[in-house]
């Protein structure tokens, strides 16, 4: 099918233009976050400038690319039944395409594992510590330095409480299967591993309630396994770690698959 240049360009444009409207991305979104949620930590913003700067990154490669396919369709058009000249083993255009990608590959990695460092290091100063059990299909939250826990099930979303502009750090374990523990609004996810102990270290600096979920496939249930986070003052939030030793809620969750059984 012989379609001209023009219309050519005019159909990816359309396509384009509709992914976007779609999407349903509100315009604040996409244009300042690029469909990342407000942080609501203070790690947030470094993670969001290396989301921003990948996709500026992207778009300049992908700027640089589509001129070049626009400016060759144009220039290089067919305008009659003869063969253009035939050319190959151009060693400049090979060595530029075998470098540009290894120059863009290093400078994502770097700034990757620059940001990376700094989110996943924990450094201990945090004032409380909260265990995370994650299981099939739902979570349970071991306030380790308040001696309380709370936990959920499929049926009854749980809550996870923190003090607001406080460093919390996270320990994550699994008893069966991989998990993955989200809070988008947090910017920050980590897989749950059974045997092993994996930690990271966020300070929530905005009050709210947000959702949280589990990422990783785990089975018929994963779509259920959600949780929500209150990010709540301090008075808050101890009153509602009272609440918690008022029900008996005391000690550490220790085998969350058989509490979970006697809860449904």
């Amino acid at each position: 099918m012989n379609i001209k240049p023009r219309r050519r360009l005019q159909a990816v444009l359309a396509v384009a233009l509709g992914t976007l409207v779609l999407s349903g991305c509100s315009t604040n979104n996409v244009y300042e976050r690029l469909g990342m949620p407000d942080p609501a930590t203070k790690e947030g913003p470094r993670i969001l400038s290396l989301w921003q700067g990948s996709w500026i990154a992207a778009l300049i490669v992908g700027v640089l690319v589509w001129g070049l396919l626009i400016w060759a369709i144009v220039v290089y058009r067919r305008r009659d039944d003869s063969v253009p000249k035939q050319t190959k083993y151009n060693m400049p255009i090979e060595i530029g395409y075998t470098i540009a990608p290894l120059i863009m590959i290093l400078g994502l990695f770097y700034f990757t594992a620059r940001d990376q460092t700094e989110l996943i290091k924990v450094d201990n100063g945090s004032t409380h510590t909260v265990n995370v059990q994650a299981w099939r299909w739902s979570w349970g939250f071991n306030y380790v330095n308040e001696g309380v826990y709370d936990v959920g099930t499929p049926k009854v979303v749980p809550e996870l409480w923190l003090p607001v502009n406080e460093k919390v750090k996270f320990t994550l374990n699994s008893p069966d299967v991989i998990h993955s523990f989200w809070v988008p609004a947090f910017l920050m996810k980590m897989d749950v591993v059974p045997g092993r102990n994996n930690e990271f270290e966020v300070t929530p600096d905005r009050i709210g309630v947000f959702a949280g979920k589990c990422t990783e496939l785990c089975g018929v249930d994963h779509s259920r396994m959600l949780f929500n986070v209150h990010v709540v003052s301090r008075k808050d939030y101890d009153a509602h770690l009272a609440e918690l030793k008022s029900k008996g809620q005391t000690g550490e969750l220790k085998n969350p698959n058989a509490r979970i059984a006697g809860a449904e």
